[in-house]
């Protein structure tokens, strides 16, 4: 989904835009949990992952409107989102749909005049499946130092050689930060400076993505099987619009070292809790649990909703998110976890890198394991990997999810297994995908 930001006097643009639209909305990568919410509602360190988003566009100076663009089909949980959002933002919120999945550049394309109303002179774009610290800011500043004759700005990061590879990967000229070579996902090593899917454009860029629609829809005139060829409309900035710019004066890079992580899995939604828990220090820290006479044990950054039920003996932390209505017994252990709305998890029962579903409930004694999926810690440039659900004949070793409405039984282990919604289990599952 899309963010538009217009501000007052010169007019600012801020958009979020889903990068692999069908994966994003419908979650593939992100069942079973996004069988429940579209996964960019999906709780991240206690908020839907939007909201960090929206909370960095809401500190741009005199933001005027947000607009969320998708392909999903909008319901009442995505309206009430945007609903609360307007009201805790003072912000003016919309939601526009595509009639198909039309790319990173098909989407912002087809909707430029909704863009470009009022006349902006320039608009931030943002992939919905990302966690960042989100330097706005510091990108408009580095924008107005390079003047006025390019037309974007690519936020990028360093990754290690071989990760690299799994990004859109940008060479540039170091003098000037300018972008001589952008390749998508490359097959041999290019460049570690990688792509972060958070962008700022002048309106410019749409007259260089319009050249791409034209293109396409003489091709697909010149095609006798058109029904062969993919809709002009459909465009995506990384193959068609930066690999043609690059080394033409028209995109720089601006680089980071701050936190950064995509969130493809249920395991990265995890990590990238972590990052959220670990920067509420500085922005949210009221967000963060303390000790206190007559509360659970906390170690490390915890977020627990008010709402929450939890007995002082329990032990929670580090990361760990617990949702609105819990219910968490004496005795429980809960570690790199998050806990969502109205899950109870009984007495004395141990939860560790896993995600329990809404209204799910952990029975006494039981144990419910994954495997971390985390970035090497040796490697300051290690980003996380995205696994592949099968490996060598058998289920990846990840984190362990628990659909909606799961019952684990008192004293049985569920081990890196995924449990789908609405399951009575009756005893211990190791490695499995529970149907």
């Amino acid at each position: 989904m899309q963010l538009r930001v217009t501000a007052s006097n010169t007019r600012y643009n801020v958009r979020m835009l889903h990068k692999g639209i069908n994966n994003l909305v419908f979650g593939t990568r992100f069942r079973p949990l996004s069988f429940e919410v579209p996964k960019p509602l999906f709780p991240v360190a206690g908020v839907p992952m939007l909201q960090h988003h929206i909370e960095a566009c809401a500190k741009v100076p005199d933001m005027k409107e947000i607009i969320l663009l998708g392909f999903y089909q909008p319901n009442e949980e995505l309206n009430r989102f945007i609903s609360s959002a307007q009201q805790e933002f003072k912000v003016s919120i919309r939601y526009l749909q595509e009639f198909a999945a039309l790319g990173t550049g098909g989407g912002i394309y087809h909707f430029r005049d909704q863009i470009l109303s009022g006349g902006p002179d320039a608009f931030f774009l943002m992939n919905a499946d990302v966690c960042s610290e989100f330097p706005l800011q510091e990108m408009l500043r580095f924008h107005r130092q390079h003047g006025e004759s390019h037309c974007g700005v690519i936020l990028g990061t360093t990754a290690n050689r071989k990760q690299s590879l799994n990004y859109g990967c940008i060479v540039e000229k170091q003098q000037t930060n300018e972008v001589l070579h952008f390749v998508e996902k490359p097959s041999t090593f290019v460049s570690d400076i990688i792509n972060c899917g958070i962008y700022f454009f002048t309106p410019e860029i749409f007259s260089h993505i319009g050249k791409v629609f034209q293109r396409n829809q003489q091709e697909r005139l010149q095609e006798e099987l058109t029904y062969s060829r993919q809709m002009p409309e459909v465009i995506h900035l990384e193959q068609d619009i930066f690999t043609s710019l690059a080394g033409q004066k028209k995109l720089y890079v601006y680089k980071i070292q701050h936190f950064w992580s995509q969130i493809k899995s249920a395991g990265s939604a995890i990590y990238a809790s972590r990052l959220y828990l670990k920067q509420y220090h500085q922005t949210h820290p009221e967000r963060l649990a303390t000790n206190q006479d007559g509360t659970p044990k906390i170690i490390g950054d915890v977020y627990i909703h008010p709402t929450a039920n939890i007995d002082p003996s329990a032990v929670l932390g580090p990361n760990v998110s617990i949702g609105k209505g819990v219910t968490i017994g004496g005795g429980v252990r809960v570690r790199e976890s998050i806990i969502l709305h109205g899950a109870i998890l009984q007495d004395h029962c141990c939860v560790l890198n896993s995600i329990v579903g809404w209204d799910s409930t952990v029975g006494k004694w039981a144990r419910v394991e994954g495997t971390p999926s985390d970035p090497n810690p040796n490697d300051p440039y290690a980003k996380i990997d995205s696994e592949t659900l099968f490996r060598d004949g058998g289920l990846t070793p990840s984190i362990t999810i628990l659909g909606c409405n799961v019952s684990i039984p008192s004293e049985v282990i569920i081990r890196n297994s995924i449990v789908l919604p609405h399951k009575d289990l009756n005893r211990s599952f190791k490695n499995q995908i529970i149907l």
